[in-house]
């Protein structure tokens, strides 16, 4: 996996060119952005949630458990549905960690320009419920989730949820 780097992150009290606003304070020593990218294939899925949880804890970020569990099952369930679905079209992906003082996104960046959608349960399919529970974890999270098209013609799928219950 090859690592891009780190950014600022978003940044809700800053200006729209990110210059202090009203209200500004100092970030966090947890916050920031991280974003690497890997191969479209299966070893990429445990790859990718190791990295994520290696991060959650070098950067000190107030995860509990429980939802660690969930940020990584995530991690897993986008990343799958790139190497099952999008990679002819996408042979790399990406994935961003973005943590402000109150949230963690996880998101999970292809070339392909299909844009999946939550398919219902059905008992006799061994697969093809991932952004179901996706869509699933972020609810009882108290987050949200959502697909976007890229400039590129490709998609993000992200999921943001709160560090703490009720938050």
């Amino acid at each position: 996996m090859e690592n891009q780097g780190r950014g600022s992150g978003p940044r809700p009290d800053r200006g729209a060119e990110g210059f202090p606003g009203p209200g500004a304070r100092d970030p966090l020593p947890y916050e920031g952005v991280w974003r690497f990218t890997a191969p479209a294939v299966d070893a990429s899925v445990p790859q990718a949630r190791h990295a994520v949880r290696d991060l959650l804890q070098r950067q000190g970020v107030p995860v509990s458990d429980e939802l660690t569990q969930g940020l990584l099952l995530i991690v897993s369930e986008l990343i799958t549905n790139v190497v099952k679905h999008a990679a002819l079209l996408s042979p790399t992906l990406a994935v961003e960690v973005a943590v402000g003082p109150e949230w963690v996104r996880i998101s999970v960046e292809d070339n392909h320009p299909y844009r999946p959608t939550a398919l219902e349960a059905d008992h006799g399919r061994t697969g093809g419920r991932g952004l179901l529970l996706v869509g699933e974890i972020a609810r009882e999270a108290g987050g949200v989730c959502d697909v976007e098209h890229t400039a590129g013609g490709g998609k993000v799928i992200w999921v943001a949820l709160p560090l703490k219950p009720g938050g």
